[in-house]
């Protein structure tokens, strides 16, 4: 996994940093949003807890990748024979409004936006 993504494809806002109980929501609604199967979800070690080594989902089991290089601000979603997904990881605690930001400004253009320039803009934590 690449240590840091010059941009985010969308953003996520989780409820908790419980990687057992939030991933498999994410898991099945980017499935059906973009009509693909996840295989993979790499993520920041550190900005997790209870991460298990899979996470089930209709019809297999996921994997879930720990990494110690990565962008702790960032999910990726693997796939097969497409590209990956990254999303801007929004940290649970973020209060109702800039979080909203978050997701609305990463839902328009904005490719030649860093993660670190969205979570500025949006003034988001930028520590994990």
């Amino acid at each position: 996994m690449p240590s840091r993504r010059a941009v985010v494809d969308g953003a996520w806002w989780p409820q908790s940093r419980d990687a057992a109980t939030e991933l498999p929501g994410l898991i099945a609604a980017v499935d059906q949003r973009l009509g693909r199967t996840t295989l993979l979800v790499g993520l920041y070690e550190n900005a997790w807890t209870h991460i298990p080594d899979r996470i089930p989902a209709p019809g297999r089991h996921v994997r879930v990748g720990r990494y110690r290089d990565a962008d702790p601000h960032v999910v990726v979603l693997f796939f097969a024979a497409v590209e990956p997904v990254a999303l801007l990881l929004i940290p649970p605690n973020t209060a109702a409004v800039p979080a909203e930001t978050a997701l609305m400004r990463t839902a328009r253009h904005t490719a030649d936006l860093t993660d670190d320039d969205l979570l500025a803009l949006t003034c988001l934590p930028t520590a994990v």
